[in-house]
């Protein structure tokens, strides 16, 4: 433990402590080329961009809390960051691919969406500073998940479209043209879950249980389709996570249970 301490503490005197915010830069930047590739009409590298910037934003709280380098000064700009790359960006993307021949009614739900998802930000910064948060379960759709969605959705149907390289699975080609039809009406769903107190899993608790041999099986049959259909596999992963929390809530109310926080 004191070698660990000596060696986070000579981190922090050669510079190291501006990791997390360089992490939160490239997220920002991510978010802002996301932006300029769906208005140039390259809608599969808006998207990788959008999931670039999650994996960006994945790493920066984790590498100030290594380093210890944890500040409101990070936090507010982590939320600057999120706020392009997870509500504006993707609501830019689905606005240049789907939303722009609704003339109507598409834009408006492109803001709508935006605007809900700077609001769960919003909502999450002072639960955080009031104390309210919970390891467990976050309060609403986390952003990145709605965007992950929307960004993988925008990679797979640009190679089902031959617009760039790469593979889909069969049954997602099936389906493309029919999410598609389904824009719209999923943006506002997620938008309305994102202010919502549905509560989704955080992953933010440690688990004392180990791994068994079927899930170790599973987990690596999931990274092998991770590698082969990337894009697939989060749309679907993610997906499943923000339905399952949907699902989850009614089980609970049916049954009765409390959550515990």
């Amino acid at each position: 433990m004191d070698e660990q301490q000596n060696a986070v503490h000579k981190l922090k005197h050669t510079g190291a402590q501006a990791a997390p915010s360089l992490f939160t830069l490239g997220n920002l930047a991510c978010g802002f080329f996301s932006i300029l590739s769906a208005a140039n009409g390259q809608y599969g590298k808006a998207g990788w961009l959008i999931l670039l910037a999650a994996l960006f934003d994945a790493f920066d709280g984790r590498v100030a809390r290594l380093l210890g380098t944890e500040s409101n000064f990070g936090v507010e700009m982590d939320s600057l960051a999120d706020a392009v790359s997870f509500c504006t960006a993707p609501a830019m993307l689905m606005y240049f691919m789907v939303l722009q021949q609704y003339p109507v009614w598409g834009a408006p739900i492109a803001c709508v969406y935006a605007c809900f998802g700077v609001l769960r930000l919003a909502k999450f910064n002072t639960m955080a500073l009031a104390g309210q948060s919970s390891k467990k379960y976050f309060s609403g759709l986390p952003v990145p998940a709605p965007a992950a969605i929307l960004a993988s959705f925008a990679i797979s149907y640009s190679i089902m479209q031959t617009q760039m390289g790469g593979h889909n699975l069969r049954i997602m080609t099936v389906y493309l043209p029919h999410i598609y039809n389904l824009v719209a009406f999923a943006m506002l769903v997620m938008a309305v879950l994102m202010v919502s107190t549905v509560p989704y899993a955080a992953f933010k608790a440690k688990r004392d249980k180990k791994m068994s041999v079927w899930m170790l099986l599973l987990f690596v049959c999931l990274v092998v389709l991770l590698i082969r259909f990337p894009q697939d596999i989060i749309f679907i992963g993610m997906s499943a996570y923000v339905l399952f929390g949907l699902l989850a809530v009614l089980y609970r109310a049916f049954k009765g249970i409390k959550i515990e926080k």
